[in-house]
């Protein structure tokens, strides 16, 4: 049976009416459709799907899991209304998840690249020569959806700190052979020195950031590179520093990014970086998060506005994805009240609907 619904929608605040018609949006009314939301008249809410946009279906906090267990990962996000994942690397081939209507729709960015010993072991893909990422990052851009993940920093034990993995050189031809082969990139960044290279040789997106200064955000809004700061999990850095008791100074300097990190990032959003949501959920995260992390870009500086389109309608366009729109799959989120009022709203949707079906 088709469905109706009516509310309002965002960022205008302006009423909308839609209909539902074998899993596709109408913006034309249709006979015969049951109204399930705004019966009463046209108060609530109705938003595209929310977008995780980093987020990792299929990763534990040791690397691969079971299908099952990725399954209910993916369940968790449909719950909360999170049906658009950016996966920023996972280990686990969760492709078969296409096939199915009942799954949030995931772009994958593949393998997470590192070199040995680099990232969290059972992760990464491990490349022995600096010289392979560039076939690497071909390989992983005709494997996933548009994008590829880089681990661009991580502890270096020989020098007891956050390090860089890859030389400015690789970096710029592995970068290039991503573009070549029509993917985005994007890495992992916690410190400092590893930004400069990353957004001069023509990063695309950059996740965590909490290394940024006035000239990487000056570089980072020159090249136009997005960032997604996951602020949510930057709150594990003070942990993770205290169980680093053999490098005191890779301590420090943890200690430090977090004490930092809302300023930093807030210096950002100022200048006109584009700021996108992501929980990196999947192994320190929880995931269904993404309340959270909309209330926590409200933190710096965000308008509660801003903030969910960082999550919404703002992220879809970035991920070149439809909102809400004639024709478009219908995966929207209804709320009896503004979810620009916090996650309690957020995390508790009146219904949510995937491809035309009620959740």
């Amino acid at each position: 049976m088709p469905l109706h619904l009516r509310g309002h929608g965002l960022p205008d605040g302006e009423p909308v009416e839609w209909w539902i018609v074998e899993g596709r949006l109408s913006a034309e009314p249709v006979t015969g459709a049951e109204t399930v939301f705004g019966a009463e008249g046209d108060g609530g809410w109705i938003l595209p799907g929310l977008v995780d946009a980093h987020c990792h279906v299929g990763l534990g906090q040791h690397g691969p899991i079971e299908m099952a267990e990725a399954v209910a990962q993916a369940e968790t996000e449909r719950g909360v209304g999170a049906l658009l994942l950016r996966d920023a690397g996972s280990p686990t081939d969760t492709r078969g998840f296409d096939d199915r209507d009942d799954l949030p729709r995931i772009i994958r960015a593949g393998r997470h690249l590192a070199r040995p010993k680099r990232y969290q072991r059972g992760f990464a893909i491990e490349l022995t020569d600096e010289w392979q990422l560039p076939d690497a990052v071909a390989q992983q851009a005709r494997w996933g959806d548009g994008w590829v993940k880089l681990v661009g920093d991580w502890i270096d034990r020989d020098t007891g700190d956050l390090a860089p993995l890859w030389s400015d050189d690789v970096l710029e031809a592995a970068i290039d052979a991503a573009h070549a082969n029509g993917a985005r990139v994007t890495a992992h960044v916690f410190s400092e020195d590893a930004l400069p290279g990353l957004i001069k040789a023509g990063i695309d997106c950059i996740e965590h950031g909490t290394g940024l200064t006035d000239d990487t955000v000056d570089l980072m809004v020159q090249h136009g590179t997005a960032l997604v700061p996951t602020l949510i999990n930057i709150e594990n850095f003070p942990g993770i520093a205290a169980a680093a008791e053999r490098y005191p100074r890779y301590q420090r300097h943890m200690r430090d990014l977090h004490r930092t990190c809302a300023a930093r990032i807030g210096a950002a959003r100022e200048a006109g970086v584009p700021i996108y949501a992501g929980t990196d959920a999947g192994s320190a995260v929880a995931h269904g998060r993404i309340g959270d992390e909309i209330d926590a870009l409200k933190g710096i500086g965000m308008t509660a506005t801003d903030a969910l389109g960082a999550a919404c309608w703002d992220a879809r366009q970035w991920l070149h994805r439809p909102a809400l729109e004639h024709g478009a799959s219908a995966d929207l989120v209804c709320y009896a009240e503004d979810p620009r009022g916090g996650a309690h709203i957020i995390d508790d949707p009146t219904l949510v609907i995937l491809r035309g079906a009620i959740y």
